[in-house]
């Protein structure tokens, strides 16, 4: 059945089948269970090469091809994927992936702060506002999704394990970059939110309408606490292989 609303994107089909399956055009083997679901650039690449991942299959897209690694470990494999940025295309590989077999996702990547946080410190959302698109298609409206306990408390075993300072948060997920006007990071900031990203809301979605586990952790680059000024600061390029050890170190642990 179909909600009806007047405005189009609270309107959700909670029961009828898609027209093109998530994994239509897979032709490799199942996936591994685990999978870290990375926005770190190159830093995924050279790690793929220097241990050996094979790429078991190519997302084809009129952009860009994304490669889908999986890294043969000792004791099981694990799924390593570099995301496209933003909420639609990042959600659209991570579906394909939770249909081919993904069932235990950690993402990372880094986020803005709203609040005064020094760059590269690592958070842990536990909740996300959904000020993006992509999270409506997937699950009936709502102004927040919870993410799932089991990763967040892989996550925070990982980081106590390591001694590694972290904070949870509610983070701000939007699609409109450039729309992150004073106004509106003000009004955030009073509701709760102390970061903000483009991609958590969706991803925790489309894994709890696919029945998979989903969980994120980020670390801090760009700065929006002080609305008069925009600090670009590193943007968090400092972080970018210790995240990525870091993630695969999780889902190592994760049971």
């Amino acid at each position: 059945m179909i909600i009806q609303n007047e405005i189009p994107l609270l309107e959700y089909d909670d029961s009828s089948s898609e027209v093109i399956a998530p994994d239509h055009d897979w032709t490799a083997e199942r996936l591994p269970e685990k999978c870290l679901f990375a926005f770190l650039g190159d830093v995924v690449h050279k790690y793929a090469k220097e241990n050996n991942a094979a790429i078991v299959e190519e997302l084809i897209t009129v952009s860009h091809n994304i490669k889908i690694y999986v890294l043969h470990e000792e004791k099981e494999d694990i799924c390593l994927v570099q995301s496209p940025i933003g909420s639609a295309s990042a959600t659209q590989v991570l579906d394909t992936l939770v249909n081919c077999g993904c069932t235990k996702i950690i993402a990372v990547g880094s986020c803005g702060v709203l609040a005064d946080l020094p760059e590269d410190a690592f958070i842990v959302p536990v909740k996300a506002l959904r000020a993006e698109g992509t999270s409506y298609h997937y699950l009936p409206a709502s102004r927040y999704i919870e993410l799932d306990q089991e990763p967040i408390a892989a996550i925070e075993s990982s980081f106590n394990k390591h001694d590694l300072p972290f904070v949870t948060c509610t983070t701000w997920t939007t699609d409109g970059f450039f729309r992150e006007t004073k106004d509106m990071v003000r009004y955030r900031l009073e509701e709760g939110c102390s970061v903000v990203e483009m991609e958590c809301a969706a991803l925790a979605a489309c894994c709890r309408k696919r029945g998979a586990k989903f969980g994120q952790f980020l670390f801090t680059a760009d700065s929006l606490a002080n609305v008069h000024e925009y600090d670009a600061r590193s943007f968090g390029t400092g972080s970018h292989e210790k995240a990525l050890l870091l993630g695969l170190d999780v889902l190592r642990d994760y049971n």
